[in-house]
């Protein structure tokens, strides 16, 4: 391994906040491009500039995962354009997120490592549910419900659509659908052709995909729906513009705006009052979707929030890195659910980062990747609840496959690849899913939990005496003292095979044992 390799960071280390500061998100929807940045002022976001360019992504999904070229050269010359806005802007302050589109793409990276340095940063390819919680944060942050209310979101993006029952600004209930005002448009209606059979037979599948969750959101009930994003917004103009509403989208006039659309008979003639140009080849699609939610769910009114994804990704970057971080209550909510030994993991944990403190200036590991290594000791243990035997299989599989408040899905992977190689044998297999910019850092942080793991198997409630790591390039080593390892013929015998673990990490491990 070479160890001087240079390797972009997910996120560098949260700073303090300071007045003035800027912070901006990006969100590669499956549609459109959005950038918001803010300036924080007296504990609050105000948003000093908006950009939204429709790159229509969606559009150049094949049937196996590719992304066509010329959709591709769009995006990048669109990211692009972004990355000079944020030219003066620290690259703490900035997160990206992608969405559905990308999180169909066969190679992503292929996508993502040009994309990336196009804008200037870091992408984060984040699942369907972590969008839908960061959907909830903006709605709830740009206009919070009543105390003990209970708030029904639902955004129809480009290529997915989400669902969200919250109280406050906490996301209770959660789902995503894979349909989308750009997909579905193309799905139904990719001849340019519109017919009522034709909207009937779709609206039966499409609501088919809403049934499958509708049962328990009735069940739990809420006192207010809000719709966020393009298409919503978008058919609340129609609404207003037909007289029908004052801009939100009720039952009662969504027939009429569905009828208007269809008496098109094609998609290149519909003439719905307040819509725009760039938005008409696709807003059958939308329109269908939303009718389906409208029906399975039996709502009457939806209000039309100005906040969506963005918004929720900039006030979800106020949290990340301090006591509110949605990570932290994820890895808690882990740790009980799965009945975690919390002592040990605290053992664990605690000799992990004193170990990463030693080394952490020679291996340019920053304050994230502490963050990352503090988590991943205190769920290495997370399998036990399923089986003794390959534990960390079983562990690392939940943390990969599962959604998880909080995290991308870089981030659960390189979770995941920590927690299956902390024991027995290095997993290639765990590596190869890991974003090459993240790799060094991650095989480094695999060696320190691995010594941390092998230094407590006895989960002796005893303290560990000094311990002495150094860190020269590619080679670590660990310093004991000799009388306390000498009463220890367990650990002798772990110690003396550990070397050659780590060698599939391109990290040669020495001991010294002093006086």
């Amino acid at each position: 391994m070479n160890d001087n390799t240079p390797h972009m960071r997910l996120r560098s280390p949260a700073l303090p906040l300071q007045d003035g500061d800027l912070l901006a998100a990006i969100d590669l929807g499956s549609n459109s491009f959005h950038m918001v940045v803010s300036r924080y002022v007296l504990g609050q976001l105000r948003t000093v500039d908006r950009i939204r360019e429709m790159v229509r992504l969606a559009e150049g999904l094949d049937g196996k995962g590719g992304l066509r070229a010329d959709v591709r050269q769009r995006a990048l010359e669109c990211l692009a354009r972004f990355g000079q806005r944020l030219r003066d802007i620290p690259p703490q302050r900035v997160r990206a997120v992608a969405t559905n589109t990308v999180r169909k793409l066969a190679a992503p990276q292929g996508f993502l490592v040009p994309a990336e340095t196009a804008l200037g940063h870091a992408i984060e390819i984040i699942s369907g549910r972590e969008e839908a919680r960061l959907i909830y944060l903006g709605v709830a942050h740009a206009q919070l419900p009543r105390p003990g209310q209970l708030r029904l979101v639902i955004d129809i993006g480009g290529g997915s659509t989400e669902c969200i029952i919250g109280s406050g600004l906490d996301a209770i209930e959660r789902e995503s659908l894979q349909l989308g005002c750009v997909a579905t448009t193309a799905r139904f209606f990719g001849d340019g052709k519109l017919s009522r059979k034709r909207w009937d037979e779709a609206l039966i599948e499409v609501a088919a995909q809403f049934q499958q969750f509708a049962g328990v959101y009735r069940h739990l009930g809420w006192q207010e729906t809000i719709g966020a994003s393009g298409t919503i917004k978008a058919v609340g103009e129609i609404c207003a513009s037909m007289k029908l509403t004052k801009g939100a989208v009720t039952a009662q006039a969504l027939p009429h705006v569905r009828d208007r659309l269809l008496a098109a008979r094609r998609i290149d003639q519909i003439d719905l009052p307040g819509l725009s140009g760039e938005r008409r080849p696709i807003i059958a699609g939308g329109l269908l979707v939303l009718e389906a939610a409208f029906a399975t769910l039996e709502l009457e009114r939806m209000g039309v929030s100005k906040a969506a994804l963005r918004e929720g990704v900039l006030h979800d970057m106020l949290g990340r890195g301090g006591a509110d971080d949605p990570r932290d209550a994820s890895v808690l909510a882990l740790m009980q659910r799965y009945g975690i030994d919390a002592t040990q993991a605290e053992r664990v944990a605690g000799t992990a980062l004193q170990l990463f403190d030693r080394v952490s200036r020679d291996w340019s590991l920053d304050a994230e990747d502490r963050l990352m290594l503090a988590r991943a000791a205190r769920l290495h243990e997370l399998g036990l609840a399923i089986a003794h035997s390959q534990y960390q299989v079983h562990g690392a599989y939940v943390l990969q496959h599962s959604d998880i408040a909080g995290f991308s899905v870089p981030e659960q992977r390189v979770l995941a690849a920590l927690v299956r190689n902390h024991r027995r044998k290095v997993a290639k297999s765990a590596l190869d899913v890991v974003p090459d910019r993240l790799l060094p850092a991650t095989r480094r942080l695999t060696a320190l939990l691995r010594l941390a793991v092998l230094l407590h198997r006895s989960h002796d409630p005893a303290p560990l005496p000094d311990l002495r790591l150094f860190a020269d390039g590619g080679t670590l080593t660990l310093s004991l003292p000799a009388q306390w390892i000498e009463v220890r013929p367990l650990l002798q015998s772990d110690l003396v095979e550990e070397p050659a673990a780590f060698e599939p990490l391109g990290i040669a491990l020495r001991f010294e044992f002093r006086q």
